[in-house]
């Protein structure tokens, strides 16, 4: 099953998608600048393919998260080299605070 409801986070609307998958949930937050994610996406793919890293996407990874409330305050394992460039995002930092620096 694929669930898609907007999520207001400090007044700003983000969309969240949680797509539920045999022994698993992928769980995304986004808006039209960038998102988090549950650890399924591969930062490192973005940062280390030079026509990847050229787009600048803007995106960060939780670990260990099983739902959207949990990816909100989780902290990012890992991020893009543009999300920190760009927007400030540091390692660490939850994922409610890199998505309000992103709206």
């Amino acid at each position: 099953m694929i669930t898609v409801n907007p999520l207001e986070v400090e007044g700003i609307i983000f969309t969240a998608v949680r797509v539920e998958l045999p022994k698993t949930n992928l769980l995304m937050i986004s808006n039209d600048v960038g998102y988090i994610m549950c650890a399924a996406l591969d930062v490192d793919f973005f940062n280390e393919n030079e026509k990847l890293r050229k787009r600048e996407v803007i995106a960060g990874r939780a670990e260990g998260v099983r739902t959207i409330d949990e990816l909100l305050n989780a902290p990012l394992a890992k991020i893009t080299d543009a999300s920190k460039e760009i927007y400030g995002w540091e390692e660490g930092m939850t994922g409610k605070d890199a998505l309000v620096k992103i709206s």
